[in-house]
């Protein structure tokens, strides 16, 4: 509460609750972003985005070229996979996610011959002919539909299609398209170094997806802690109508669309997990999803790569690298990151908040993972599960004003319409009460596996 009054007096955006963890930004916030190009094979899963499975067009052991259509779905809830590379298929293989599944996926090895890439690629990726571009010299239909093309999904981490998103609903008017540019993950620098190197590619693709949807207002909201991009991106957005800048409080988790909405425009969410930002006529995307949309219209350019952060104290050399799709991290961690670091312990795939803890480092890089953390024991402090001593602080910290530790409990004993009752569906998963509890219990990793349980039995009892 004191911080939120603090953060009003300052006249920074903000919301109630929520935790101040460590930055630890300073491993890579300076790094500008550098082109990887990988020399083994990629791994391409057919699932990088929330709905139904892509199935593969190409056979085994064909030639592909850079940005040939390689895997779709005969459904809108979906998004194609496009080649991110130049070079020749192999026989359908199983990726490890970095969550932990299982999904088909097909090997590309780079040519040897010819282009693996269109030359200057970096910097037809950060540049691109914006200046004279008008959005609403498009279709709204026709940026949908250009955007499924091109395979756009959320990169801030939901990997929804964003072509659906977009998609206008007369019963639900917008009127406000939110640019999420906090990046409040600790660690993660991707978004920064995007919003720093190609602002106007950023603001581009939020007037794009504000036409689409409807909007007639664009806010692209950043946090205090990166002044810089602030200030690029306030430059980029002169003398463009209906585009602003909103400053808002360095706090966790920010970039959530239940904290940033009520923080930049004071205006509730209805509760989880069926109220969406849409029902208070307001759509967001990340500002990397932006980027790609300008690409995509502006460019005809697909999703293929992303920028991805490589941080922590266990990698020798700490940046901000442009990915291919399907690179697997062992390749991406030795040849651009330096290696692992002798104290190194764990790899994350994304943040210490949220990021799922990586078995391997055979797992490829998909379309929602801005960032691998490897940390070092000193960054992983381990502690010994106690049990809980009743001190609500996992409660006063949630910014969804759930009770966590009572969902925790409900999970332990497998009652699920106890933990329904609870709310367990409407967790974010943030993290903020794991990170506050005294007693260290996982809290977010219990109701993480109670809403992973509860579906299962969902769907075997169908």
């Amino acid at each position: 509460m004191i911080s939120s009054l603090l953060d009003s007096l300052r006249g920074l955006k903000s919301f109630p609750r929520g935790v101040h963890p460590p930055h630890r930004k300073k491993y890579a916030e300076a790094a500008p972003i550098q082109m990887f190009l990988p020399t083994e094979q990629l791994l391409i899963p057919f699932v990088q985005h929330i709905g139904a499975p892509c199935e593969p067009i190409v056979k085994p052991r064909q030639q592909v070229a850079y940005g040939e259509l390689i895997a779709d779905a005969a459904t809108p809830m979906a998004a194609p996979i496009h080649a991110p590379i130049a070079g020749t298929t192999a026989m359908g293989s199983m990726a490890l996610l970095p969550s932990g599944r299982r999904v088909p996926a097909i090997p590309i090895t780079p040519a040897t011959e010819g282009e693996v890439l269109p030359p200057d690629f970096l910097a037809r990726f950060l540049g691109g002919d914006y200046e004279k571009f008008e959005p609403t010299s498009v279709d709204p239909d026709e940026i949908c539909q250009k955007i499924r093309a091109c395979g756009v999904v959320g990169l801030g981490g939901a990997t929804f299609p964003t072509h659906i998103k977009l998609k206008r609903n007369p019963e639900k008017p917008i009127d406000t398209l939110i640019v999420n540019g906090c990046e409040c993950e600790p660690y993660l620098t991707s978004d920064h170094r995007l919003m720093l190197e190609s602002p106007l590619a950023v603001v581009i693709g939020g007037q794009l997806a504000a036409h689409a949807c409807g909007a007639s207002r664009v806010i692209i909201a950043i946090e205090a802690n990166k002044p810089d991009a602030i200030e690029a991106i306030r430059k980029a957005a002169e003398g463009r109508p209906g585009v602003e800048v909103a400053v808002c409080a360095t706090k966790y988790p920010m970039g959530g669309e239940r904290q940033l909405v009520p923080a930049v425009l004071g205006r509730t969410i209805p509760s989880a997990p069926r109220g969406l930002p849409l029902d208070v006529g307001v759509v967001m995307v990340n500002c990397g999803t932006a980027h790609s949309i300008a690409r995509a219209i502006v460019l005809d350019a697909p999703l293929t790569h992303r920028v991805v952060t490589l941080t922590g104290g266990g990698i020798a050399r700490p940046g901000n690298w442009l990915v291919p799709l399907g690179t697997r991290l062992g390749e991406l961690l030795e040849k651009a990151g330096g290696g692992l670091t002798d104290e190194a312990v764990k790899v994350l795939g994304g943040g210490p908040m949220m990021g799922p803890t990586i078995p391997n480092l055979d797992v490829p890089v998909v379309k929602g993972i801005g960032g691998i953390t490897v940390m070092t024991e000193a960054e992983t402090a381990r502690w010994q599960e106690s049990p809980c001593i009743r001190c609500s602080r996992c409660v006063d910290n949630c910014p969804l004003h759930l009770s966590p530790t009572s969902i925790a409990h409900a999970v332990k004993f497998r009652d699920w319409d106890l933990a329904a009752r609870f709310d367990m569906n409407a967790c974010c998963e943030c993290g903020c009460c794991s990170y506050v509890c005294p007693a260290q219990i996982p809290l977010a990793q219990y109701i993480r596996a109670g809403k992973n349980q509860a579906r299962m039995m969902a769907a075997q009892n169908k």
